[in-house]
């Protein structure tokens, strides 16, 4: 007879209980045990996971107090759960158990996020703090020209306006509302840390960097690598962009050496300069197109735009996005209540209820993050037939490098022509156009997406204090990506907390390693497929073989140890970022050119 899951649990933990009391007792325990243990608690998982996600959903769509304690109490019940499990897997350490109960066993422990402490009222005060941090970011509005606005608008301005104290103005407000956020994250960091110490890592941080088949210790090297690799190029590309910001507005607002100011770029946390294209532009450039203009002259509206998402996978030879999808997926911003805007995909029940929330709209910009997110959902589709604890990317940088990989193709002019939005491919005199816009957005983007996890290792092991928390944040953007603040902060900023991975604690290091991941894919993908021209003006769009064998590495989820999955598509065993320099290299010899006679660096 088949049971459904919470009855085969049930079944499974009476069939344990008299093992529990032999084991309790002092006899240890056996490898039979340990894999009914792991299956049971991949049916309580299951289940917990299937109401916390509609709870978080449901939240996430209408916010209100109801919803944020509905979403916190179904939160803190999972964790509570999860935290128990993580501890009682701890006692099949050194059993012989076989290899994918031992790897479950392992990933069982890595499987919160934030873990809660194993005692009673943790878990329910740990949910609290998320979605209480969750919410306030989610809700924010400040002031600006006598009327609040949301980050939604605060984004347009900073995209469209080149008045410096305009801009200011915004990046600064902004800023200022993550300024309650910063009591909670220090009770959350706290509480983190007292439940990954109870699993027997060193804190939360080191609990992370377990969670890539690798020492932690060794994972941080593994990214010191990885960013030495690109850090020559992005020197030379920060070179490039200040001498432009230099030339726009003068000495007084943006000097010829030093930092770049955070708020010219375009992007609220400098993370992406690609709105700032017009100023940087190459001088000889033709005026190329404009992507934005050519979704707005095509009739494109937010739905459309997911329907070519749908398509780009589909033309691999995947299977249509289910009805559901369509039906319970938030594409447009709601004019009538509070969510939450910033985009992500969802897969509810771990199986075929997958959707996408986002605030659309018609631009270039999230025409990309629609290829994206839809990359999460056929992935979570892909490895759906795994067991619970296999159920994830090969590790998190992959699952962020699935959608990034295609919207690489993308964002192509190959395949603008293919899908109809352009009529006629530009000939060789736009690659450096094309490849500075890509640059603004990708290059731009690898610093930032290492130093938010720097900055919360040390916040997590005690290397930095509350008291510290936005000097040492201030400090690790000009580090790594050569910025700094339009202004003087204020002694009680929480600037950290303005970026919503923070408050929402969301591991970063995962979009640093997916800025590399994608490359390797691409060029992977462009091999198999036979392309002879430029790395930059591939695309795979209509390659269902390419689709075929990609899928099979997707299907393997996090199964196996990621270089062993990464393998499966690419033939390589490292994570190289050789193939990111293969893309950029006319750009980054004319980088060069252009910067004869600066004093570049910071």
């Amino acid at each position: 007879m088949k049971l459904k899951p919470m009855a085969a649990a049930a079944a499974v933990l009476a069939c344990l209980a008299p093992a529990t009391a032999l084991a309790q007792a002092g006899a240890p325990p056996t490898p039979a045990e340990a894999k009914a243990f792991v299956d049971a608690a991949e049916a309580r998982i299951d289940t917990a996971s299937a109401f916390s996600a509609r709870a978080a959903w449901v939240r996430a769509n209408f916010i209100t107090e109801d919803t944020q304690w509905l979403d916190a109490k179904a939160s803190a019940e999972r964790s509570a759960l999860l935290a128990s499990l993580a501890t009682e897997a701890a006692r099949f350490d050194g059993v012989a158990a076989d290899p994918v109960t031992e790897r479950k066993l392992k990933l069982l422990k890595l499987y919160a996020v934030a873990p809660a402490p194993n005692r009673p009222g943790a878990a329910d005060e740990l949910a609290k703090l998320l979605t209480r941090m969750n919410s306030a970011y989610s809700t924010a509005k400040f002031d600006f020209k006598g009327k609040p606005i949301t980050l939604n608008d605060a984004e347009d301005v900073l995209r469209a306006s080149r008045d410096p104290a305009e801009l200011k103005a915004v990046w600064e407000g902004w800023h200022a509302t993550a300024k309650p956020i910063k009591a909670d994250y220090e009770r959350f960091a706290a509480l983190s840390n007292e439940g990954a110490r109870g699993l027997g890592f060193a804190d939360t941080g080191a609990l992370w960097r377990s969670n890539y088949d690798m020492a932690p210790e060794a994972f941080a090297t593994e990214t010191d690598r990885l960013w030495a690799q690109v850090a020559p190029f992005y020197r030379n590309l920060h070179c490039y962009v200040r001498a432009q910001l230099n030339a726009k507005y003068g000495d007084a607002v943006q000097p010829k050496t030093g930092p770049i100011r955070a708020d010219l770029l375009g992007n609220m946390w400098a993370q992406q300069w690609g709105n700032i294209y017009d100023i940087v532009a190459p001088k000889t450039a033709a005026a190329g197109y404009d992507l934005d203009k050519l979704l707005e002259d095509k009739g494109y509206d937010a739905v459309r735009m997911v329907k070519t998402g749908e398509n780009f996978y589909s033309s691999l030879g995947y299977a249509p996005l289910p009805e559901t999808f369509w039906a319970r997926s938030l594409i447009t911003r709601p004019r009538d209540r509070e969510v939450v805007c910033h985009a992500s995909a969802w897969n509810i029940d771990g199986k075929d209820d997958i959707r996408i929330k986002m605030c659309t709209k018609v631009n270039g910009e999230d025409f990309q993050t629609v290829h994206h997110e839809l990359g999460h959902n056929y992935y979570q589709r892909a490895y759906k037939d795994q067991p619970t604890l296999f159920r994830s990317g090969a590790n998190d940088g992959f699952h962020e490098a699935i959608g990034d990989w295609a919207a690489l193709s993308a964002s192509t002019p190959t395949y603008l022509n293919q899908i109809g939005l352009l009529d006629t491919v530009p000939g060789a005199e736009e690659d450096i156009p094309f490849l500075l816009k890509m640059a603004l957005d990708k290059i731009a983007f690898m610093p930032f997406g290492l130093l938010v996890d720097r900055w919360r290792w040390d916040v997590f092991s005690g290397a930095t204090g509350p008291d510290d928390y936005n000097k040492a944040w201030t400090a690790l953007r000009l580090k790594y990506q050569g910025i700094t603040p339009p202004g003087e902060r204020p002694a009680d900023a929480f600037d950290p907390g303005a970026k919503y991975h923070v408050p929402g604690n969301t591991p970063y290091t995962r979009y640093f390693l997916a800025h590399i991941y994608q490359f390797q894919f691409h060029r992977a993908a462009c091999r198999q497929a036979g392309w002879k021209g430029p790395l930059h003006r591939c695309s795979v769009y209509g390659q269902t073989a390419v689709g075929e064998k990609f899928n099979r590495m997707m299907e393997l989820g996090q199964s196996q140890p990621w270089p062993q999955t990464l393998a499966v598509f690419s033939g390589e065993t490292r994570t190289d970022a050789s193939a990111v320099a293969d893309y950029f290299k006319p750009l980054d010899a004319w980088l060069a050119k252009q910067n004869r006679g600066q004093a570049c660096g910071w």
